[in-house]
Parts: structure tokens; sequence; C-alpha cells
């Protein structure tokens, strides 16, 4: 099968993800249209096509949409295709989905659990290349002063204090 693609509707607006027989291949949050969204996902998987979401795609997309909705979920167990993906970038991924929902941590603070304390920046890289957003919780890691950092979505850090509310997490933070 080829990779496929579909949007689905959230609180934020419609949403994108790409799959492939190994799992979850891209998330996209929304864009101004759903064309750019399409666009979006389509430029890291040019040949993915409109299907109807495979078993685990549909899994993915409830467990997001739940997330969104601001029910308490885990998507720990939603598959994700990291072919290609760097293997410093693929650790930084793994490290932010185990930050619960209505919980954050800091770009420092990853770099410190991952053994290497003075990349925080390229832990905020990293996260700013992050194609699994929402499963890959990049919007819960924030810059060590506490303030929201920069968001690579559409809306920027509007919409990612948007996320933080939904899911509960305590903000004192200015933008």
């Amino acid at each position: 099968m080829s990779d496929g693609l579909t949007l689905f509707d959230t609180p934020l607006g419609r949403c994108g993800i790409t799959w492939s027989d190994r799992g979850v291949t891209g998330v996209q949050l929304p864009e101004a249209s759903d064309e750019r969204t399409i666009a979006r996902l389509r430029r890291r998987r040019p040949r993915t096509r409109i299907a109807a979401p495979s078993a685990d795609a549909r899994r993915a997309i409830d467990g997001m949409t739940a997330l969104l909705r601001g029910e308490r979920v885990s998507l720990d167990d939603v598959a994700l295709d990291m072919e290609g993906v760097q293997p410093f970038h693929r650790r930084v991924f793994e490290l932010a989905r185990t930050i619960p929902a209505g919980r954050t941590s800091t770009y420092g603070e990853l770099a410190k659990r991952l053994g290497d304390p003075g990349s925080a920046r390229a832990v905020g890289e990293a996260l700013g290349r992050n194609p699994f957003p929402i499963v890959v919780p990049c919007h819960r890691v924030l810059a060590a002063t506490g303030k929201l950092g920069g968001f690579s979505a559409h809306g920027g850090a509007t919409t990612k204090r948007r996320m933080l509310i939904i899911e509960g997490a305590l903000l004192e933070l200015e933008l």
C-alpha cells in the first residue's frame, strides 16, 4: 500500500495525518486552509494519496481528537514510522512522548535527561522539526524561563498556549 493521507476535525481546526504500513508518518496541525494543510504534509511525504484512514491511523486520529477535546488520553500506543528521522531527533521525540498531558518540561530538562545538558538548543531544533505534533507533544516543552518559547505550527505560540490550556497545563506564561 502507498502512503495514505486524510484530514480530520478537532477543536483546533482540521488537522492532517499521513501513514504507512509501519505507522504514522506525519501529523499536521491546521494551516490557514485544507489545501495548505495537505501541501505541508505532502512536502514531507510527496507520494501520499488521500484515503480512508487505516485502522492504526484511525486509532491515532481518535486519540488526538480526544486529547484536543481535553480528555486525558495517552498516545503512547501510536506507532510512528520514523524512517529517515535522525538518531538524535528520534531520541528527543521518544523522550518528549513521556511528558504526560497537563504537564510540561523544558528544553534544558530534556537535554539533561538525554545525558547532554549542553544540548538544549539542539533539543529545541529537533522539536521544531517534529513531523508528529500532538503524538510527539512538542507543545509541552517550554523555554528555561517558563515562557512558551517558539512553536512552528500555524498560529505559533498562540496555538501552543491553546493546546496547553486544553490539556489543563497550569499556565502562568506570557506570550
